[in-house]
This record gives structure tokens, sequence and C-alpha cells, in this order.
């Protein structure tokens, strides 16, 4: 057997990236190549013709079910993940991992399963850190893992993420990737793999819907909630990374988890100064009908506790201001 599956992961920055990177590739090989990037999930994506144009190799958007088939790209449409299993390809719109779907982790968990020692697995520019425990996976199963020098990555989160959290068999700059995965691809594997554990498995399963997954089998529940159902999140481990998971299928990295409670947090808050606000004009407006009946008093007091409203309000937007603007490589 040869290392004849591909998976890729990229984010912001990687439409160029990739253009780079599929222009090296041979028009005689005879990899399946399988590539997710974290596009908007309205609208129409032009992925696989920018690609089929700059490279040898045919790109599409693959059907749910379809075989797959050596020596083609395929891309996952937008707003849907993309499985491949039991040598077919599914294209799935499941629960989101990561705040992203399609997802890196959720294609390198599924090659990792079914290919093992054959994949080859590679994490481009992006923002947060989506891929790393999808690398983890083929690393574990015996397959190949590459990281985009995140010094000239356009975007370096994603792959010093990786190279954080897995131990990263190359580093290399985007034009050294094609010719590396060509020399991969023509070793064979080795005969000894490690098997897929029972983990592995039902984590599988929950990425293709099955709501049946005992999450107590595969960690602990934690003291968090998912931010997307609001449903509790079980805590898994493996060795360097700590992924949280909720029944329906929700998963997150403890970055990612982090990045999503911030946005959660802050939508609040601006809530809050809007409820404040808007607190205020109805004490204003029912002050001024209780002038007109000679109700001083109360009208006095209804505008005291409008400006103290209007005050915390503006305490809360102060605070927001003053804060500094999210990281570029944050906002994809």
């Amino acid at each position: 057997m040869a290392r004849d599956v591909v998976v890729i992961g990229a984010s912001a920055g990687g439409i160029d990236a990739l253009r780079q990177l599929v222009a090296g590739f041979p028009v005689e090989w005879k990899a399946s190549v399988f590539v997710v990037v974290h596009l908007p999930a309205n609208g129409e994506s032009m992925l696989p013709a920018i690609l089929q144009r700059v490279g040898p190799l045919p790109a599409l958007h693959p059907e749910d079910g379809a075989r797959v088939t050596p020596g083609t790209i395929a891309v996952a449409p937008p707003d849907h993940h993309l499985i491949v299993i039991d040598g077919h390809v599914r294209v799935l719109r499941g629960p989101r991992q990561n705040r992203y779907r399609p997802s890196a982790d959720t294609l390198f968990r599924s090659a990792a399963f079914s290919y093992g020692p054959r994949v080859i697995g590679a994490v481009l520019t992006g923002g947060l850190d989506d891929g790393a425990a999808g690398l983890s996976a083929i690393h574990a199963r015996g397959g190949v893992t590459i990281v985009q020098d995140p010094n000239e990555a356009k975007f370096s989160s994603m792959p010093r993420a990786a190279l954080a959290m897995v131990d990263v068999d190359y580093c290399l700059p985007l034009l050294e990737i094609a010719p590396r995965m060509i020399r991969l691809s023509a070793e064979s594997v080795p005969r000894e793999v490690p098997v897929p554990t029972k983990e592995q498995e039902m984590e599988i399963r929950h990425d293709q819907g099955d709501l049946s997954v005992d999450l107590d089998s595969i960690g602990k529940p934690s003291y968090f909630t998912c931010p997307d159902c609001h449903g509790t999140l079980w805590e898994i481990k493996e060795g360097k990374l700590v992924r949280y998971r909720c029944r329906v299928g929700h998963g997150f990295t403890a970055e990612s988890l982090i990045a999503n409670m911030d946005d959660t947090l802050e939508d609040s808050l601006w809530e809050a100064a809007r409820a404040l606000v808007e607190t205020a004009h109805l004490k204003d407006r029912v002050a001024e009908r209780l002038d007109e009946r000679d109700r001083v008093e109360s009208a006095k007091r209804l505008r005291a506790q409008a400006l103290v409203a209007r005050r915390r309000a503006e305490t809360i937007r102060n605070l927001l201001r003053s804060e500094k603007a999210p990281n570029a490589e944050r906002t994809e």
C-alpha cells in the first residue's frame, strides 16, 4: 500500500496557498486529494474551478455517497462537512466543529480512521486552530503530518496551533509541500499500524450524526455548556489536546471554545447596553406624561433612574470600546 490519501485544511489566505500547492501536483498523480477551506456558508464556491485551472488534476464538489476517486481533488462545499469513510465520500451538514462547517478536523479524523498510514495530512494558513486535532488523529494512526511554515503563512495561527499540539513530521515552506507529498506518496506504508481506538470510532460515528454515541465512553462532563446549542460539553483529553463535544455533535478545541465564549460575552454586553438605553428612553417618556398630570415627584424619580441607566450603558460601551481590536487572524 502507498500513501495515496491526501487531506488539506486551510482558512484565511487559503485559496492563494492552495493555488500554489495544487500547481505543483503532477498530472499522473494517483492520490485522492480532499480539501477543506473555511468559506462563507451562503453563496456558491468557485474553488474547484480555480484549482482545476492552476493544476493538472480535476477538482470538484463531490456528491454525498460518491466513491473515493484517485487522481482527483474533492473540495468540501460551503456549509457542509467532508468525510471519507469506507471508500466513499460523505457530504453532510452536520454540527459545526471549531465554529466551522466544513471543518478540517472532521475530514482529517475520518481519513485517519479509514486509511490510517495511507494518509498525508497538511495544515496551511489560517486563523485559530482547526486541523490540529485532526492532525493528531492522523499521527496516531501512522499517517504523515505536514504544516506550512508559520513564518511565511499569511495567517499563522492554524500552523502554529498544529505545531504546538502535534508532533508534526514536516514543517515546510509552501513551495516545498507538494514535492514532499509526491515523494511520500511513492513510499510504502509500515506494516505495523496502530488500530483505531474505541474513542476514535465513537467520534467518527458522532461526526456522521449517530446520536446514540455515549460520550461518557470518550470523555467526562465538564462545567461548560455548548455555545451553539447550550447543552453540556464533554471534555476529551488526547495527549496535549483538550477538546469538547456536546450530545448533538458540536465540537471545540479549548482555543476555539474560548474564542466563541469571548464573542458571546461581547454580544451579551452590547445587548445589556441596548436594554439600559431603551429603559432610559421609556422612563423619560413616562416621566413626561407624569409631568402633564402634575406628578412631579414621580417624574423626577423616573428621570433619575433613566440617568443611572444611561450611565451604566455608557460604562459598558466605554469598556467595550477600550478593548483592543480582535486579532486579525481570528476574524475570518
